[in-house]
C-alpha cells in the first residue's frame, strides 16, 4: 500500500480475506453464469479490460471464484491501449502486477482509436465498433470463443432508455450474445451487479483502475441518462431491476450448444 493511501490492498482478496459484501458480489456473478449458462467446465475466456473499475472487479470476481468452483476454466485478458490516449507507464505496470496476482494472462495492444477512415465525425459508436473488431480479431487468433465485457445493470439501464427514448426501439446489452451463428459469444457476468457495488471496490480496496481518457466522457448521452435514472430510482428503488426483468432475457442461448 502506498504512504497515505488508506485503501485496504487487494492482496488480502486474493489470500482469503473477504468481507461479507465482497463474497455478496462474487455470488451475484456466479449466479448470473450458472443463470445464463455462460461458462462451462474448460472454457476459455478473454476479458475484454479497459483499465476501469468495472473491468478490473469482474477480473478479481472470475479469479477469486475459482478457488472454491467444482469446476475449472481458463482465464485470459486483453486491454486496447489508444495510442491517441495512452495508459500512463506507471499504471501499464500496475496493471501487469494485478492481472499477474490474479493468475490470468493479461497482454496489452496498443491500436488507434481512430484508424484514417475515421477521422471525419469519430463518435462513441465507432470507437466501441472498433474496440469489438480487435477484440473479435484477437479471438480468433488464439481460438477463443468467449469474450467478457464488464458491463453492469446501470450499463444496461441506460442502454435500454437510450434505445427507448432516442431510436424508439425497446432493446438492450444482453447477458449473452451471440456473433458468426454462434461461434463467438460474448458475455455480461456482472449484468445484475449494480455499478455502486465496482465503485466501492475500487475506493476501498487498491485496484489499479485507470479511467482512459475520453474526449466526450462528460457530454455522450450516457453520462447525461445516469442522473435521471438515479432520480428514478429515488421514486422507485427497484427501478433497476424492473427495466432488467422487462427484457425477459432467453436463458437458454449457450445450453443449446
Amino acid at each position: 500500500m502506498n504512504a497515505g493511501d488508506e485503501r485496504t490492498d487487494y492482496r488480502e482478496l486474493i489470500d482469503g480475506k473477504i468481507p461479507p459484501w465482497v463474497m455478496r458480489f462474487i455470488k451475484q456473478v456466479g449466479r448470473t453464469i450458472n443463470t445464463y449458462s455462460m461458462i462451462k467446465e474448460g472454457d476459455t475466456v478473454l476479458l475484454s479490460v479497459s483499465g476501469g473499475k468495472d473491468s478490473l472487479a469482474l477480473s478479481l470476481a472470475l479469479a477469486l471464484r475459482l478457488k472454491w468452483l467444482p469446476v475449472s476454466y481458463n482465464l485470459k485478458a486483453l486491454m486496447i491501449d489508444w495510442i491517441e490516449h495512452p495508459v500512463p507507464k506507471d499504471m501499464r505496470e500496475k496493471l501487469i502486477e494485478y492481472f499477474s496476482d490474479l493468475g490470468i494472462d493479461f497482454t496489452i495492444k496498443d491500436e488507434l482509436q481512430m484508424p484514417g477512415k475515421y477521422q471525419e465525425g469519430f463518435n462513441c459508436y465507432l470507437c466501441a465498433r472498433n474496440r469489438r473488431r480487435i477484440l473479435f480479431e484477437e479471438a480468433q487468433k488464439t481460438g477463443v470463443s468467449l469474450i467478457a465485457l464488464g458491463h453492469h445493470l446501470d450499463d444496461l439501464v441506460e442502454t435500454s432508455l437510450m434505445n427507448l427514448c432516442f431510436r424508439a426501439d425497446f432493446s438492450t446489452m444482453k447477458p449473452v450474445q451471440e456473433f458468426f451463428s454462434g461461434k463467438l459469444h460474448i458475455i455480461r457476468p456482472m449484468i445484475e451487479v449494480h455499478e455502486s457495488v465496482t465503485r466501492r471496490l475500487a475506493q476501498l480496496y487498491t485496484l489499479p483502475a485507470v479511467k482512459p481518457v475520453c474526449p466526450y466522457d462528460q457530454t455522450n448521452i450516457r453520462s447525461q441518462l445516469k442522473p435521471v435514472v438515479s432520480q428514478l430510482c429515488h421514486i422507485d428503488g427497484l427501478t433497476r431491476e424492473h427495466i432488467y426483468k422487462a427484457h425477459s432475457f432467453d436463458t437458454s442461448i449457450l445450453k443449446k450448444m
